[in-house]
């Protein structure tokens, strides 16, 4: 346990000279740009919070959030893909098991403070519109928890293909290209579920406000998914990286 905290801190400070952590507040700062310029209005005054969040969710789980996802996993091999560093560090007496744990753990800590950060922007907005009751907690917090848990698959995903591309920039252009088509999959029930871009904005945003293609479908449905898929892509990125040669 010592030996993995000592290269999560490791993985950390690899960081801590880059501008990654300057990222994280962008999609919750648009989000509140957007709850705050929303015109409610046109809605009845019992669907203002509905519609407030819906707006603010919409962008940041569809298509902000699993971008990030990507930079954050790319990111955290970015060191290893200059000069041999994969070569250097595989070299070292470290166990990879744990190597692949405190690059994926210092991932969801990343997205985590984003969620947190979403969270208060959502918090903020409904203040601001004098939305009548207010934060709707218990609707909010297992959200933000429900998006936090969906990105993981994709987290592994992109982790696991950051490894194994030389590349640094490959594997975040290859992220953006299959976020885009977000906008249309989330309309089918049957594929959506299953595609690990599409699944945060799944996870995130109600059926309630969505009530049409994979948005319909039950919660726990949707979590013994991510939970599979979860399974399958940490399991072969760190299968892959036992394998890698030095």
């Amino acid at each position: 346990m010592r030996g993995f905290f000592r290269l999560l801190a490791s993985e950390r400070m690899k960081l801590s000279r880059s501008y990654i952590w300057l990222l994280i507040p962008v999609s919750p700062l648009l989000s509140l740009i957007m709850g705050m310029l929303s015109n409610l209005n046109e809605y009845p005054s019992d669907q203002h919070y509905s519609a407030l969040h819906s707006i603010v969710t919409t962008l940041h789980a569809l298509l902000l959030l699993p971008i990030l996802t990507g930079i954050f996993s790319a990111f955290v091999c970015r060191y290893e893909h200059s000069g041999g560093g994969w070569k250097q560090l595989l070299s070292l007496p470290v166990s990879r098991t744990g190597l692949y744990a405190a690059k994926f753990v210092l991932v969801v800590i990343m997205l985590a403070l984003t969620q947190l950060m979403f969270m208060g922007a959502v918090v903020i907005s409904v203040h601001y519109q004098g939305i009548a009751g207010g934060v709707q907690w218990g609707q909010l917090i297992p959200n933000v928890i429900s998006g936090l848990v969906a990105c993981l698959p994709l987290a592994a995903l992109q982790l696991w293909a950051s490894i194994g591309w030389s590349s640094f920039a490959a594997p975040l252009a290859i992220n953006v290209a299959m976020t885009v088509p977000n906008i249309l999959i989330v309309n089918s029930a049957t594929y959506g579920p299953y595609y690990p871009w599409a699944q945060p904005a799944l996870a995130m945003i109600s059926s309630k406000d969505m009530e049409f293609g994979a948005f319909t479908l039950p919660m726990e449905s949707m979590m013994i998914t991510i939970a599979g898929s979860f399974i399958l892509f940490c399991a072969g990125g760190l299968i892959y990286l036992k394998r890698k040669e030095v």
